[in-house]
């Protein structure tokens, strides 16, 4: 993972954007306005020099809305803050879990009760490989 500083970017595409918003409560009548259009790749890439995406397997983060399959657009240049999701090794073992930071110790946390947190020992290797900025999956 210490290349993945190399992005390709290309042109991007412009999709529709409409200016009314769609309820997940009671409908309201339809507007047909378009409004805008939204260049996905400046949606979800803020540092495209540093950016790379990565599929997931496993269901440790689950409850944070990360599912087998989904793919994970992670940023290498964003500063890893406490509670962020990001892809780290342990040791030279790679996962995505939930960073804590409390009293100096670090913690990675998993969203699904079924796993453990894992509080990072004194002489493990913790390297972090990005923050996670968005996740997509198809809808079910």
């Amino acid at each position: 993972m210490g290349d993945v500083c190399r992005f390709v970017q290309n042109r991007g595409y412009k999709v529709p954007l409409y200016s009314s918003r769609v309820p997940a409560g009671i409908p309201t009548p339809l507007e047909d306005h378009l409004d805008d259009t939204i260049d996905l790749n400046e949606l979800m890439i803020k540092n495209p020099d540093c950016t790379y995406l990565v599929r997931v397997t496993g269901d440790s983060m689950i409850d944070a809305g990360i599912r087998e399959d989904d793919v994970l657009v992670v940023d290498l240049g964003k500063t890893p803050e406490h509670r962020d999701i990001v892809i780290v090794s342990v040791d030279g073992e790679l996962t995505v879990k939930r960073l804590y930071r409390q009293n100096g110790d670090i913690m990675l946390v998993p969203e699904n009760p079924d796993y453990e947190p894992r509080l990072i020992k004194e002489g493990e290797e913790l390297k972090v490989h990005g923050v996670v900025t968005f996740i997509i999956h198809p809808a079910s």
